[in-house]
């Protein structure tokens, strides 16, 4: 089941968070991830997040601003049996227009989101890390 964002889900998106982060970019040092979880801790509230729970547990949540997925992620036990893929479809309902960025070295995401017809937009450098991104969009046109 998708639901809003309740303030009690904080500790469980914040460990999901953190898990999938250190697991899906091992090309940047875990203490990067660590370094930001407080930011991220404060920001989570400020915007539109989408939990995905199942017998009580939140599994995976999308966060949203404005049409801008700032992540989709999920428990580490639950990937690939399409929570993701629901969670973006979620978003999908809502928005006519998505937009995300990317790591390049992230394969996996990058190719989930082609398969979910997304397009590759742009390439740039995170400044903060620097590495390459990509910047991804996806509209109810296509």
């Amino acid at each position: 089941m998708i639901r809003n964002f309740k303030e009690n889900d904080i500790d469980a998106v914040m460990n999901i968070w953190l898990e999938t982060n250190i697991a899906a970019h091992d090309f940047i040092e875990s203490s990067y991830w660590r370094d930001n979880f407080d930011d991220v801790k404060k920001m989570i509230p400020e915007a539109s997040v989408y939990a995905y729970e199942e017998k009580g547990e939140v599994q995976g949540f999308i966060g949203l601003v404005d049409g801008y997925i700032a992540g989709i992620f999920v428990r580490s036990e639950h990937q690939s049996k399409g929570i993701g893929r629901n969670l973006l479809n979620y978003a999908k309902s809502i928005y006519n227009n998505l937009s995300l960025q990317v790591y390049k070295k992230n394969e996996g995401a990058v190719q989930f989101y082609l398969k979910e017809d997304f397009s590759i937009t742009k390439e740039q450098k995170d400044e903060s890390t620097g590495e390459t991104e990509l910047v991804m969009g996806w509209s109810i046109a296509q």
